[in-house]
């Protein structure tokens, strides 16, 4: 018996040489002579010539994919899986005998299907770690899952990777990783979905897979409704919009607090010194950018409400509040009183045609305004004023004990889900205390933030032996990001084993909060990391500040280090070329 044996398996690493070797040991057994091609993941062993071929009296093919059969129309044949060909490889090949058909015509090869294609676009709050972290990863997904897929990020420095019409048209599906508002109206009758950037960041290919299954068509309607309509049940809410609205508020608290800490580069006091460039410095960080903190941040609250028309009433609302010593919070308070009136008024307050289109530049944005004002000024103003009047005397008079309890609480919030809500929301209330004048909590929320990332890079280099060499280099990786104050260089850490890291990491970064709180060290800018130690005088007690620090990163590497079960080894067989 002349016996051609054809094995075919692009999904197994080595299924295709072992049933090779295998059916041909059982064909030299039943004392027939063999010819063998096999169709490798890397490599075609022994390709079969036409004349091999043409002296055949049977062949074999053993495959798990598609495979050309047009070359063999008139032998004997008989096609088959390894599943059916390991189990008794000299039965198969006797049954294969009996049972072969001559092959009369063989079936053309189904066209490949299309390449599912997506479009994504990423945002968080900051811009800074979230946005690009989750569009790296979708990209990886979607290599690894064969999908098309182009994603716009919109971090700190603008958006890149513009999405053009034609991207737009082509996409299968629109997949929004957003942790703010973003304009949605070039989308408008695609399908849509929409989910967080920690969401995209943790489960990649559960995201892209949903945005092809569950995404929902934006109806082509103005970009406020097409917003609404792009956001599934529970998702958004008030949270969103608060993100939104401190993500703008960032980059004026960033700038205004580093010009502050610039002027002390002088001297503590110099900015009291009219004229000097102390005093320059002062005013345009304290009296210009911190000044439009409160009413940026109530603006574009306002905006992710209401879009456009919330804008104006929103900031005045902000204004007002800054105005009457009511804060970050009465701004907090103002931005969601104008917006959600501007959509209301949007919604509900139908007019004729013929002076419909003055309704989102006059009509809301000022009944919007009044109805905002009026509240802030006789009802809301006062008593938050008082409200923030007393927190701020409390931070600045409270003792040691209550100060280590407040830099637990800030250092632990910071930790628990490295960028996500609730690091976010201990950021943020610190943030806003720096419009008060109280600058204890930032410095102990910034140092928190720098521990996971730290933590992991220091447990790296104490435990080389449990960790993967992928986990050493994202180890350093992490080092880096901690020092620049990003706390989701330990994400990929997390992710792989947060019950060990998350509790250490909260651990090392409760015992920093509280530390700072102890040493008194108070802190002018909301964001650089250690950077900012390089500018005189932006943060006091600097040596205490940086024991901080170290003790908690400490912390959490040692105790990640001795808790972190040893990376187990896999054993991969290469694929063995015929």
């Amino acid at each position: 018996m002349n016996l051609l044996i054809v094995t075919a398996c692009p999904n197994g690493m080595v299924t295709s040489v072992l049933c090779s070797r295998l059916l041909e040991g059982a064909a030299q057994r039943l004392g027939w002579s063999t010819r063998v091609e096999v169709h490798d993941p890397k490599a075609i062993g022994s390709p079969l010539s036409e004349a091999d071929i043409a002296a055949a009296e049977l062949v074999v093919v053993v495959k798990t994919g598609d495979l050309s059969l047009q070359r063999f129309v008139g032998k004997r044949l008989l096609q088959s899986t390894p599943a059916e060909a390991l189990q008794d490889p000299q039965r198969f090949l006797r049954e294969a005998n009996e049972h072969a058909t001559v092959l009369q015509q063989a079936e053309p090869l189904a066209a490949p299907a299309a390449r599912p294609r997506l479009v994504a676009v990423t945002a968080c709050p900051t811009g800074v770690a979230h946005t690009f972290m989750a569009a790296e990863a979708l990209q990886q997904a979607a290599a690894k899952l064969g999908y098309e897929l182009q994603v716009e990020t919109r971090g700190s420095v603008g958006a890149r990777n513009l999405l053009d019409d034609a991207v737009i048209a082509a996409a299968d599906a629109v997949l929004l990783a957003v942790d703010i508002e973003v304009d949605t109206a070039r989308f408008a009758g695609k399908k849509v979905l929409r989910c967080g950037t920690g969401v995209a960041l943790k489960q990649p290919e559960q995201c892209l897979k949903r945005a092809l299954a569950e995404a929902q068509l934006l109806p082509a309607d103005a970009q406020a409704e097409a917003s609404q309509a792009s956001k599934p049940a529970g998702q958004g809410g008030p949270y969103k919009h608060l993100l939104t609205g401190v993500s703008y508020m960032l980059p004026m608290v960033v700038a205004g607090g580093l010009l502050i800490a610039l002027s002390f580069v002088f001297g503590i006091e110099a900015f009291k010194e009219k004229g000097s460039l102390a005093a320059v410095l002062m005013q345009i960080g304290g009296d210009a950018a911190f000044k439009l903190m409160v009413p940026v941040l109530a603006g574009y609250i306002a905006y992710s409400i209401a879009d456009r028309p919330g804008l104006a009433p929103g900031m005045i609302g902000g204004l007002l509040a800054s105005t009457l010593g009511a804060g970050f919070i009465g701004g907090i308070i103002a931005g969601f009183l104008a917006g959600y009136a501007a959509r209301g008024l949007n919604r509900w307050l139908q007019l004729p045609a013929s002076v419909e289109a003055l309704k989102p530049i006059l009509i809301i944005p000022l009944l919007a305004s009044l109805f905002t004002g009026l509240v802030m000024i006789y009802l809301v103003g006062k008593p938050v004023a008082g409200m923030l009047a007393g927190l701020t005397a409390f931070l600045d008079g409270m003792g040691s004990t209550n100060a280590i309890l407040l830099g637990l609480l800030l250092g632990g919030m910071m930790c628990v889900d490295l960028g996500g809500p609730i690091n976010k929301a201990a950021y943020a209330f610190s943030v806003g205390l720096l419009a008060s004048q109280s600058y204890a909590p930032m410095a102990a929320t910034m140092a928190a933030g720098m521990v996971p990332p730290l933590g992991m890079a220091i447990a790296s280099l104490l435990a080389r032996h449990k960790f993967a060499q992928s986990e050493r280099e994202a180890g350093k990786a992490a080092g880096v990001l901690g020092l620049c104050f990003i706390s989701e260089g330990a994400i990929p850490f997390a992710a792989k084993d947060p019950f060990r890291v998350i509790p250490a990491s909260i651990a090392g970064g409760a015992l920093t909060g509280a530390l700072s709180m102890y040493f008194g060290c108070k802190l002018m800018a909301p964001h650089g990391g250690l950077f900012v130690l390089l500018i005189p005088n932006a943060i006091n007690h600097a040596a205490l500040y940086l024991l901080a620090i170290v003790a908690g990163s400490l912390l959490t590497g040692v105790v990640y280090a001795l808790i972190k079960r040893g990376e187990a080894v896999e054993l991969v067989v290469a694929g063995t070329k015929a």
